[in-house]
């Protein structure tokens, strides 16, 4: 049983801004990354508020390509911040500036997204609370206390994600 030992691939190398025309690329190519992904999240938020969350739903696979070129986009630019920095500051300003925007909106969809779980999650809750009271016998103990049910007779609550 002799097994060689698997080689993992070396990550690919970023590329990094070697001229201003190459910055000027990476960072535009961060602010349309952010601007597609903030449209998709703002549409996904207004679904989420309207209470349409199968229609947010179906953003989700835009939602992760997104995801992962923002993240790419991120990692060149953070390779070429000792050169963006000395030879182009105001342009780090400025994506500085979109960047606070964008988590900024970013903060709003995860609220809005928190507080549709607590909602959901409140509504289950309250459904099988309701459920295993109806179930629960009525009895009390020798010392006139209210008896704590056994295991037999608390009811599992389903959900079915396909109706």
């Amino acid at each position: 049983m002799n097994q060689q030992p698997q080689r993992q691939q070396a990550p690919a190398p970023i590329p990094m801004a070697a001229t201003p025309a190459e910055a000027r690329k990476l960072a535009e190519n961060l602010m349309d990354v952010m601007s597609a992904l903030l449209g998709v999240i703002e549409r996904e938020t207004e679904l989420v508020r309207a209470g349409k969350l199968r229609e947010a739903m179906a953003f989700e696979p835009a939602k992760t390509d997104l995801s992962r070129r923002y993240v790419n986009a991120v990692g060149q630019l953070k390779a070429s911040q000792k050169y963006l920095s000395q030879t182009a500051p105001e342009l780090l300003t400025t994506l500085h500036r979109h960047h606070d925007t964008f988590r900024a909106m970013l903060q709003i969809n995860l609220t809005v997204l928190a507080t549709a779980h607590a909602v959901s999650e409140s509504i289950v809750r309250g459904v099988n609370t309701e459920m295993q009271r109806r179930n629960i016998p009525n009895t009390y103990t020798a010392a006139g206390r209210r008896a704590a049910p056994g295991p037999r007779h608390i009811t599992p609550l389903a959900v079915s994600r396909s109706l």
